[in-house]
């Protein structure tokens, strides 16, 4: 291999891997010369608080990607967990945070075990669990004609304080993300969950407990989504039915964003977090603007998305020997 061949390969390398830091900087620079109220401390901490919803979700989803799945029911699983805590919250903080965690990580597992023992598509068994959860969901609301409250003021203010004027849910992501950094960069099990992307045949012949990696994947997984929807129902102090709908699109978007290959073995947690906060900033920027209906936020993440896909191809091909 050549002197430029081997620069080619480390410049895509590090594209991908840090591509979604620099175009968020990028951002906040032109949002901060376009905007006066952009670079306040009351803007930013908005933009964090949004966005640690579905931060939390994407640090699930980055195990699950760079092991060479899947989960399409997290959207599902966020909504049905903002209900079950909702509802668990008249029994009390620990009912509130517990049923949801209990059901939506069930969730999870049973579909990483269907998906680890049968072989089955993590497409369709995630879908199923899409499906599943959203009935659920629409079972124990009456259709979604019954909104729950929040009735545990404790629990609520785990979403709706701010100590140093900073959300809790920002400090539960940090929280969530210095742990799952430690068990994907420093334990065995990470080694695992790349060792799967990167070659599953492979992985085995080597030893590594294929079934029982992937099933914990999607535990945590289904953990993650059923925290972030209690969440965000002690924000919004309800358990809103209408939420969640192509919030697993925006999750992978986000992963994907901040440099995890979807065909598995290659990614990062900081690139995850991120590719959740450039959204959380395109949607800023697009409020801040007017004019536009919040709905553009999708079109204008579809599109950087398809935009960074090709540009990963791009330079894979140009990386190859």
């Amino acid at each position: 291999m050549t002197l430029t061949e081997t620069t080619r390969e480390r410049a895509g390398t590090l594209f991908r891997q840090h591509g979604a830091l620099v175009v968020l900087g990028v951002l906040v620079v032109a949002g901060t010369l376009a905007f006066d109220t952009f670079l306040t401390p009351a803007n930013l901490t908005n933009i964090a608080t949004a966005s640690s919803f579905l931060a939390i979700i994407a640090i699930g989803m980055t195990f699950v990607i760079i092991s060479g799945g899947i989960d399409l029911s997290v959207g599902s699983l966020f909504v049905l967990g903002g209900v079950l805590a909702a509802y668990g919250s008249q029994y009390g903080t620990l009912a509130a945070l517990a049923l949801p965690l209990a059901v939506c990580g069930l969730f999870g597992l049973v579909q990483g075990v269907i998906i680890a023992r049968t072989g089955m598509a993590p497409f369709i068994v995630t879908l199923a669990g899409l499906l599943a959860a959203r009935g659920l969901m629409l079972s124990l609301t009456g259709e979604g004609a019954t909104t729950y409250l929040v009735e545990d003021e404790t629990f609520a203010a785990i979403g709706q304080g701010s100590p140093a004027g900073i959300g809790y849910p920002v400090f539960v992501t940090v929280a969530v993300l210095a742990v799952a950094a430690v068990f994907l960069q420093r334990t065995g099990f990470g080694q695992n969950v790349y060792a799967i992307g990167g070659n599953e045949d492979a992985a085995a012949l080597m030893g590594v407990p294929v079934s029982r990696t992937k099933i914990i994947v999607y535990l945590v997984s289904g953990l993650l989504a059923g925290l972030s929807g209690a969440l965000n129902a002690a924000r919004l102090s309800s358990g809103v039915t209408i939420l969640g709908i192509g919030l697993e699109l925006d999750v992978i978007a986000a992963v994907v964003i901040g440099g995890t290959l979807l065909t598995g073995g290659a990614g990062g947690l900081t690139g995850t977090i991120a590719g959740a906060l450039l959204l959380g900033v395109i949607q800023n920027l697009i409020n801040q603007a007017g004019g536009l209906t919040s709905a553009f936020q999708q079109v204008v993440s579809g599109a950087f998305l398809a935009a960074v896909v090709i540009v990963h191809r791009f330079l894979s091909r140009r990386a190859a020997p």
